[in-house]
């Protein structure tokens, strides 16, 4: 068989993948959907150009608070793992070669 499914991978490390590859779709796509929806909504008051400038700014504002969001979870998926792993090393005992 070519393709191989890895039995042993991590479910968590799998959703890590999906927000980042969310990220790299929801960005671009929330500044362009802003942009031209904006630039439509303009035009029926007779105003495109101010139109798209408000609806890039609201995309660009959609675009971070994904990113804010994506990484709120990515933050309490990385605290949830520390504390699985357990107390790390004290103050003074060194934490590898290169502290």
């Amino acid at each position: 068989m070519i393709l191989k499914r890895n039995v042993e991978a991590d479910p968590g490390e799998r959703a890590l993948w999906g927000d980042l590859m969310s990220l790299g779709f929801s960005f671009p796509l929330c500044i362009a959907l802003g942009f031209f929806l904006g630039r439509w909504v303009g035009g029926w008051w007779g105003h495109p150009a101010f139109g798209q400038w408000i609806g890039l700014a609201w995309g660009i504002a959609a675009a971070f608070w994904e990113l804010y969001k994506v990484n709120r979870r990515m933050a309490r998926r990385d605290a949830a793992e520390l504390e699985k792993l357990g107390p790390g090393p004290g103050p003074g005992e060194g934490r590898g070669p290169l502290e």
